[in-house]
């Protein structure tokens, strides 16, 4: 494995409870990482001697920004690029959202992802983007837009670069997207669903690690516990073919999960992350330390 990228969910809170959301992020999300903790994610990606980039996500970011800019001080002292995903809301004016985004350009900043669409406002591109944008302009801080496509026709089952980041394209039906976007959307044969588009479960690039100690390969399916075992050691003892969700998912999809755990089935699906997050959802139970944690399955 070739671990190149740690994305830090700072917290499962959020200003906004986004129907496509994959985390179910809320106001009521709980959750929420420590110095102490972003400091053991960071000392542990820095020994495991690959990651050369480290995201703070979640939820929302900039609800703990005291942490934030720390986290990040922290992570550029020790030699990463670092990225931050936000959506927006502290940029109320273009004035007021570079009075927020000064002191991280002063630490220095890789990326500044911005998320603007349908699901944020009431336009593709929010009028909060708008200010953030401008004020990353002026502070020469480099700013991408996150943008989710509304529903519509049903993907393809291997759309877009596996392994890679999802910055925006058509709605993934995991999550609280899962229950709130499928309602009438066009829909395939659960049996046609045989691969996983997003993900290189293989060798992945990246994952993402929470205040719990998981860190997720995709949503709400996990790798380990940094808590438990140290990355480095999760890293060598990765053997994704044994593993009980994606040793299915790497012989057939999602639809060799349902078969191989003989799971109940609806005909049609939106797409592949709608009927594997279903399937994971249902298998909950019985492997609770790779399917976690409940915040991400909308408990």
């Amino acid at each position: 494995m070739n671990l190149r990228g740690i994305h830090i969910l700072l917290s499962y809170t959020c200003t906004g409870e986004c129907d496509h959301c994959f985390l179910w992020s809320s106001s009521w999300a709980s959750g929420t990482m420590t110095l102490d903790q972003i400091r053991r994610v960071l000392r542990q990606a820095a020994d495991l001697g690959t990651v050369d980039m480290v995201y703070f996500e979640g939820g929302e970011p900039f609800l703990f920004y005291p942490i934030m800019l720390q986290g990040l001080r922290e992570a550029r002292a020790l030699g990463f690029r670092t990225g931050v995903v936000t959506n927006n809301y502290w940029a109320t004016s273009v004035e007021d959202a570079v009075a927020w985004l000064e002191p991280i350009a002063e630490i220095g900043l890789d990326d500044l992802s911005l998320s603007s669409d349908l699901y944020h406002g009431e336009a593709m591109l929010t009028q909060t983007a708008r200010h953030a944008r401008q004020a990353a302009a002026q502070l020469g801080l480099p700013a991408d837009l996150l943008t989710v496509e509304p529903p519509g026709g049903c993907a393809p089952p291997d759309a877009g670069a596996r392994g890679e980041p999802i910055e925006g394209g058509p709605v993934r039906y995991r999550g609280r997207a899962a229950v709130k976007l499928t309602e009438g959307v066009p829909r395939r044969p659960w049996h046609e669903f045989t691969t996983c588009p997003d993900e290189d479960f293989l060798n992945p690039s990246r994952v993402h690690v929470d205040t719990f100690g998981h860190v997720h390969l995709c949503q709400g399916l996990l790798m380990g516990n940094l808590w438990q075992k140290t990355l480095s050691e999760l890293v060598a003892d990765y053997d994704p073919v044994h593993h009980p969700i994606l040793g299915p998912l790497l012989e057939g999809g999602p639809a060799a999960l349902v078969e191989r755990y003989d799971l109940p089935y609806r005909e049609t699906y939106a797409d592949a992350c709608h009927l594997c997050y279903l399937a994971r959802d249902a298998l909950r139970a019985r492997f609770p330390q790779v399917l976690a944690p409940p915040v991400v399955y909308g408990e």
